[in-house]
């Protein structure tokens, strides 16, 4: 029995995820996370139905760096030349087949439902029409590292099982696996393995199947995958050391739309250049800019990848996650990114521990 199994489920109220068209982005994600159904509905004054905005729709606004104080008509007119400028909708009495068909033919996890006026009264997810909440994944936990810049926090405990707020940070993460609804996780070790094995167990404990795959040397971010059979079902790769309320539901079914071989996630970083910038053509001035921010998109240290990317994996040998990415952009796969608008924290080294210990503390990460 998993320790977790006690969480209450929420009752879905239309209008708790219902917004009108001058809303913001930002409100839109407020929305979609208080939901929990992947979607924001946008409706009139009459909750007659305008459009939807759904988790997809936020991700790819992201990495068109448009900001989140745009209104969500702006991400309704992006949809005008998509394959869905409409969103797809069934009628009041629609059965159980007919809308497992419409979700199957459009690739859909939520529809609408409306009344003869075009008025919201529903939203079947697909949940509700199948029996189990299983993600078809499995997870990989890098948990070897030797944190080494932690020590001497890492003397004796590995890096992973240092406590934040009174619960081993890799706790945390399989937590967030669970509540995703993936049930078998792999746990890479190598650094004092048996402080990992002595917690976990056979993971039953907190409702997962686990198992261990020891590296005898030090493989990289990747390596540990060549020590694993060709999985099945797709990879969910997630570095042992992050603290995140990442949504790997919304990850897994952008990763589909996608039809990527891998995704990784990625985070929006700004640097703040301390000094005026100033452009030029030659020697002439063409710009000035008065300490500008510079945005780059970062390596979160969260993948998702196909079983066919295993040919692409070495045996026994040392690699990186980002010479896997390499490889495959070489090779002309497809690779997408995944922006992460949670919260996410990489704890790579002491201030970053204390701001984890401050965010349990503080509620910035909700548990």
């Amino acid at each position: 029995m998993s320790r977790w199994f006690g969480l209450a489920t929420m009752q879905l109220n239309i209008e708790s995820i219902s917004i009108f068209i001058t809303a913001s982005i930002r409100e839109a994600i407020g929305c979609i996370d208080r939901g929990g159904c992947g979607m924001a509905l946008v409706v009139d004054a009459e909750r007659r139905l305008i459009g939807t905005v759904t988790d997809g729709d936020v991700r790819r606004a992201l990495l068109a760096a448009i900001d989140l104080g745009t209104p969500v008509s702006a991400l309704l007119a992006r949809k005008v030349d998509s394959q869905y400028p409409k969103p797809v909708t069934a009628r009041v009495g629609a059965g159980r087949e007919e809308l497992l068909a419409l979700m199957r033919q459009h690739v859909l996890r939520q529809i609408p439902i409306l009344d003869d006026d075009g008025r919201v009264v529903d939203l079947v997810l697909l949940n509700d029409l199948v029996t189990t909440d299983e993600l078809p994944l499995q997870a990989v936990i890098m948990a070897g590292g030797l944190g080494t810049r932690l020590r001497p926090l890492t003397e004796d405990l590995p890096k992973p099982m240092l406590l934040v707020g009174g619960k081993p940070l890799i706790e945390r993460v399989i937590e967030q696996l669970w509540l995703a609804g993936i049930r078998r996780v792999n746990l890479t070790t190598h650094y004092k393995p048996e402080k990992i094995i002595e917690h976990f167990g056979d993971g039953s404990t907190f409702g997962i199947e686990l198992n261990y795959v020891n590296e005898e040397h030090p493989l990289g971010t990747g390596g540990a995958l060549g020590l694993m059979p060709m999985p099945s079902q797709p990879l969910l790769v997630i570095n042992g050391d992050i603290l995140t309320q990442v949504n790997f539901r919304a990850m897994h079914a952008f990763h589909q739309e996608q039809k990527a071989d891998l995704t990784v996630a990625v985070r929006r970083y700004e640097i703040q250049v301390p000094y005026g910038v100033i452009e030029c053509e030659g020697a002439r001035v063409r710009r000035l800019q008065e300490k500008p921010q510079v945005g780059f998109l970062v390596n979160a240290g969260i993948y998702l990848l196909e079983p066919s990317v295993y040919q692409f994996i070495p045996q026994n040998t040392s690699f990186n996650m980002t010479d896997l990415i390499q490889w495959l952009l070489d090779a002309g796969r497809t690779v997408v990114s995944f922006p992460v608008h949670e919260y996410w924290l990489d704890i790579g080294q002491p201030a970053d521990y204390a701001q984890a210990q401050s965010d349990v503390a503080n509620g910035r990460f909700d548990e």
